[in-house]
């Protein structure tokens, strides 16, 4: 008797077919970055993505900050690399931590979140959601001073007002100030201080056991690095015979790849790795925090009608077309159906049609017959 062979259905192939189609579609990501000015914030943006978002930026004189309020830019540019293509939006913070009263100095940051779950929201309401931007907020980058000692009162402020609404990742900027033993003081110093206040940071996902042990020691190497020590520039230098981007001091040079100098390294492959879980993260917990929040209090039916753009104006107006006449064939049907009710016999007056209360007209016209 012959072996048959084994079935092949095909399905195995499904996750390639997601690929390609993500591939073609794109990704979105939405990254925050706060903190004092001057603690390199910029100048990490571009080290990261490789590009020069704030080539025409000009600082403020001193003057001008003393009432200064917190404005929020968003920079949006598109990378692509090995054919994926990403649309990066940065959303900046000039002028946070630098007015002369801080108390209130995040609550335009906190507006600027609600605003984004508000506007996709509106647009999960509207006609086409097949193409909605998604303008969420998807992880902060959180600056913390080198020279604190630790975290300031602003810092904590600011991260117990916004960290049920976004992903934080605490970042030691300028960490090229601080010694290897300074540097291990300090992060324990800013966990030990975010746990006793109640704020929640981003943590990794643990592994799963069918990961390979390779991908399992990276994350735990990853988390190990929380707060990440990092040192930022776009200078590159040449370090025997290498180029390399650093900074160069009168005692030595100062490496952003390498991992025995910053965790630059550490932050980048955080961020790229785990990308899609920040999305996840910001999606079915902080949106839906925020969505249920609306629903719980009956806000949702005041939010007005559903957003309409040139794409799907045309469309709109044909089904307003569309309703407008199935309303009309109503009427004429109603019309038919009195005048057909008007020529019939008229019934007795003892005649008792409590039998079928709750039927239509025409429905307790015809019982009334029958008996």
């Amino acid at each position: 008797m012959s072996s048959q062979p084994v079935a092949y259905v095909g399905f195995a192939n499904l996750p390639h077919q997601v690929h390609r189609k993500s591939v073609k579609k794109g990704f979105e990501f939405t990254l925050m970055v706060a903190g004092e000015s001057g603690l390199g914030k910029s100048t990490l943006v571009n080290s990261l993505f490789l590009t020069s978002l704030y080539a025409d930026r000009e600082i403020p004189a001193v003057e001008d900050t003393l009432d200064q309020t917190v404005q929020i830019e968003a920079s949006t540019v598109e990378i692509e690399e090995r054919g994926v293509k990403l649309r990066l939006t940065i959303v900046d913070t000039p002028g946070y931590g630098d007015a002369l009263d801080c108390s209130e100095c995040f609550q335009p940051i906190v507006n600027y979140v609600d605003d984004q779950f508000e506007q996709y929201l509106r647009e999960e309401r509207g006609f086409n959601r097949r193409h909605i931007t998604d303008s969420r907020v998807h992880a902060c980058f959180y600056f913390i001073s080198s020279t604190a000692h630790g975290l300031k009162p602003i810092d904590i402020e600011f991260m117990k007002s916004i960290h049920h609404k976004v992903n934080i990742v605490p970042v030691i900027a300028k960490s090229d100030m601080l010694t290897k033993s300074e540097i291990a003081q300090m992060k324990a110093r800013i966990l030990q201080e975010i746990a006793e206040n109640g704020i929640n940071i981003y943590n990794l996902p643990e592994a799963d056991d069918d990961e390979d042990e390779e991908f399992k020691n990276q994350t735990t190497y990853l988390k190990a690095g929380i707060p990440f020590a990092i040192v930022g520039s776009t200078d590159v230098i040449e370090v025997n015979g290498k180029k390399v981007r650093g900074r160069v001091y009168p005692w030595g040079v100062v490496e952003v790849d390498n991992p025995d100098h910053c965790d630059f390294l550490k932050l980048r492959t955080m961020l790229v790795t785990h990308m899609q879980d920040l999305q996840e993260v910001t999606h079915d917990i902080h949106y839906e925090r925020y969505r249920a929040e609306r629903l719980k209090h009956g806000e949702v039916e005041d939010l007005g009608p559903p957003p309409t753009t040139p794409g799907t104006k045309s469309a709109l107006e044909a089904k307003d077309a569309e309703l407008r006449r199935m309303q009309e064939m109503i009427r004429k049907m109603q019309l038919q159906m009195q005048q057909q009710a008007g020529d019939g016999d008229e019934l007795p007056a003892t005649t008792n049609q409590s039998s079928a209360p709750n039927m239509p007209r025409a429905s307790r016209n015809v019982i009334s017959k029958q008996v």
